[in-house]
């Protein structure tokens, strides 16, 4: 995987992990907390869709590597509203 490659993967993480935060609610953080739920939303989304038995739902291919988008997005909404749930924090 070449460098280009990689960017574009830390870009579309972090396009998902932004949306997942707006679903949830959770506006503190910049980029890289975007990119790093985009990631963990991604691993999240899909542990739960293999474990439901779903289908992996518009699986972007960069290089040869494909991240899912859609369990993505929900997997880090996921993971944004539990955290929130744990922490007490406040939704903004």
């Amino acid at each position: 995987m070449s460098l280009t490659h990689l960017l574009v993967l830390l870009l579309i993480a972090g396009v998902c992990g932004s949306i997942g935060r707006a679903i949830a609610g959770y506006s503190h953080g910049g980029c890289l907390v975007s990119i790093a739920l985009g990631f963990i939303g991604a691993i999240v989304g899909v542990w739960l869709a293999d474990a439901l038995h779903l289908p992996h739902l518009f699986l972007l291919r960069v290089a040869d590597e494909s991240f899912p988008i859609v369990w993505s997005i929900i997997g880090s909404a996921l993971f944004v509203a539990v955290i929130n749930l744990i922490s007490g924090r406040r939704w903004s």
